[in-house]
């Protein structure tokens, strides 16, 4: 559970002796990675979906528990509205964000990649397609396609109609399937693939690298203006190759690349001379690779040292 989030601390009496929790924390701790991935999945940033949390948290303990036929349901709406406010607010920061702006990494558990549908859904790549939805948009096709709410709870949680909400679906999964990874990638291709970017990166095999990479792939890297990136975009295989390969000869040793769960997929944790420097994902389109994510952020790599429980 987050650090600082007052829910998750362990109640005890004057004596030290255990306390069981009350209801209201034992409903919440049941549902508590159901709801951070609701939120994260409409935010793409851990740090704001443990404020969610956190705000979400300070509603529920005001409720009477009485009145609420099903605690589910009732603190996911809770939580999109939180997370729809916040997403708000997110916007007006990602307009000043230094150079380009990338999801949140998690390190995460086998079992999240198991369930091949939550896994797709907070992939690298599908966070970065959710972004180019309207806040509401996001918020009705994350709760409908990934979460399966039926439309009068998602109208409920959004503000708006069951008719307009089937509206918003229907065009939100329009608007996602046309920019979507064209077929779902097993983990074992992507983890071949993101070996064989390792080993050609590593060895400086540039042909070795151009033969992995989609002619038109994209390269972002997100610094946030504390750490050196690409400022924006890298498109072309040549082009990323030859900046790939020729960073890295510049980089003088010290630097290791090691295989992790990253968001559900496999993806690389690069370190510099044992620190960690980077995450790397990667998008793959019909066997080669279209898209290449580097988080270098080191505020988007706290949830790198410790596996984060996402649920559906």
């Amino acid at each position: 559970m987050g650090s600082g989030v007052s829910w998750a601390t362990v109640h005890s009496d004057r004596r030290g002796s255990h306390v069981e929790p009350d209801a209201a924390t034992a409903a919440f701790v049941a549902h508590r990675n159901l709801l951070f991935t609701v939120a994260y999945e409409m935010l793409g940033s851990a740090a704001d979906a443990e404020d969610v949390l956190q705000e979400t948290w300070l509603r529920w303990v005001e409720v009477d528990l009485a009145t609420v036929h099903d605690q589910r349901a009732y603190l996911v709406r809770v939580t999109t509205r939180q997370a729809l406010n916040r997403l708000r607010t997110m916007g007006r920061r990602k307009e000043s964000y230094v150079g380009p702006w990338l999801p949140e990494p998690l390190l995460t558990a086998p079992d999240v990649a198991e369930d091949v549908e939550l896994a797709e859904s907070v992939s690298m790549a599908m966070l970065l397609v959710l972004e180019t939805l309207a806040p509401t948009e996001r918020a009705v096709f994350v709760l409908r396609e990934v979460f399966g709410l039926e439309y009068d709870e998602i109208a409920d949680a959004v503000g708006r109609t069951p008719a307009t909400t089937r509206q918003i679906a229907h065009r939100a999964r329009a608007h996602v399937a046309a920019r979507r990874p064209r077929s779902v990638v097993s983990e074992a291709e992507t983890r071949d693939a993101l070996e064989a970017f390792r080993r050609a990166v590593e060895t400086g095999d540039l042909q070795g690298l151009l033969d992995l990479l989609a002619p038109d792939v994209v390269l972002l890297g997100d610094g946030g203006g504390i750490k050196q990136a690409v400022p924006r975009p890298i498109v072309g295989a040549d082009k990323v190759a030859r900046l790939l390969i020729g960073g890295l000869a510049r980089v003088a040793g010290g630097i290791t690349m090691e295989p992790v769960q990253a968001n559900g997929r496999p993806a690389l944790v690069v370190r510099l001379d044992g620190e960690l420097d980077s995450v790397v994902a990667v998008r793959i389109d019909d066997g080669r690779v279209t898209g290449l994510y580097a988080v270098r952020n080191p505020e988007k790599l706290s949830h790198m040292d410790r596996e984060t429980a996402l649920r559906r």
